[in-house]
């Protein structure tokens, strides 16, 4: 019994002695941390000073990002359109110093509110003039006075080539001018422009020779010889006025005249003078082939 007393004690001493240290130390802790002084949180003062700062510059830099770009944009508006108006300017200049395109003298602002005897005395004379070589017809049909006198069927024809051609002129010319004056075609561009057209006019009066003389030999009742003759010349007048048609607009370009108001009538006038010979030689060629008596 004592010596289990003995033991028992000896265990439990330095258990309480290890509490009894514990313990003091705790004490002498919080005695230390009430007498020490508080330190006041420095980070936090710190970061809630420099807030308002940092929230004020970054506004501020912000703006003059801003304004930066808005500047910038401006600078770039203007540059481009000084660059549009110097590459217009030199485009226009370019255009009438190589290609020497005339203006039109009946511009589409003030054409409305031109007077009718303004228009009139302006084209007048290259009207007269135009009348005045369309007196030819009449010396050719005088010169081929014989061989109407004989083949009367032949002048039935006369209106239908004459029209003809100034038809197929008429569409060529107005392709062509305007062609000019969007500065889509220059002319440099001439030679093929009225190679194209030429080729052009010679498969439309081919096409419409076959037909026109097929149908006046089958329909209309003319003679064979005749209506190969009219067959032929379809082609030959239809390929004039395409070359005429191109070719003329350029020549008033290349003269610095106006094409809207000479082109169209010379060359109705050229068309008919031509087609007319080319008829009358058609017709004796073919009339000699049929071993007529001329």
């Amino acid at each position: 019994m004592l010596a289990s007393r003995i033991l028992s004690l000896i265990l439990i001493l330095p258990l309480s002695s290890v509490l009894t240290i514990n313990s003091l130390i705790y004490q002498c802790n919080a005695s230390s941390a009430a007498h020490l002084p508080k330190r006041p949180n420095i980070i936090a003062s710190m970061t809630s000073k420099m807030a308002p700062l940092n929230e004020a510059s970054a506004l501020r830099e912000l703006k003059e990002t801003i304004a930066r770009q808005a500047n910038e944009i401006k600078e770039l508006k203007s540059a481009l359109h000084e660059s549009k108006s110097s590459s217009l300017t030199r485009q226009q200049a370019s255009t009438s110093a190589h290609h020497h395109v005339p203006s039109s003298t009946e511009s589409p602002n003030e054409y409305i509110s031109t007077p009718f005897y303004t228009l009139a005395f302006r084209r007048v004379s290259w009207l007269a003039i135009f009348i005045f070589a369309l007196l030819g017809t009449a010396i050719i049909i005088n010169g081929y006075e014989h061989i109407l006198s004989k083949q009367i069927e032949l002048a039935y024809f006369v209106p239908l080539l004459a029209g003809h051609g100034g038809n197929t002129g008429g569409q060529t010319v107005g392709a062509v001018l305007s062609a000019l004056s969007t500065k889509s075609i220059t002319t440099s561009d001439s030679y093929k422009i009225i190679a194209k057209e030429a080729r052009s006019g010679l498969t439309v009066g081919c096409i419409l020779g076959l037909v026109v003389g097929t149908l006046a030999h089958i329909i209309g009742g003319v003679s064979t010889h005749v209506s190969v003759v009219v067959g032929c010349t379809l082609p030959v007048t239809s390929c004039i006025a395409g070359i005429l048609a191109s070719g003329i607009p350029f020549m008033c370009v290349k003269f610095g005249v106006d094409p809207a108001v000479i082109a169209a009538p010379a060359m109705t006038t050229f068309v008919d003078l031509s087609g007319l010979v080319a008829y009358f030689f058609i017709a004796e060629r073919v009339f000699r082939w049929f071993q007529l008596e001329l």
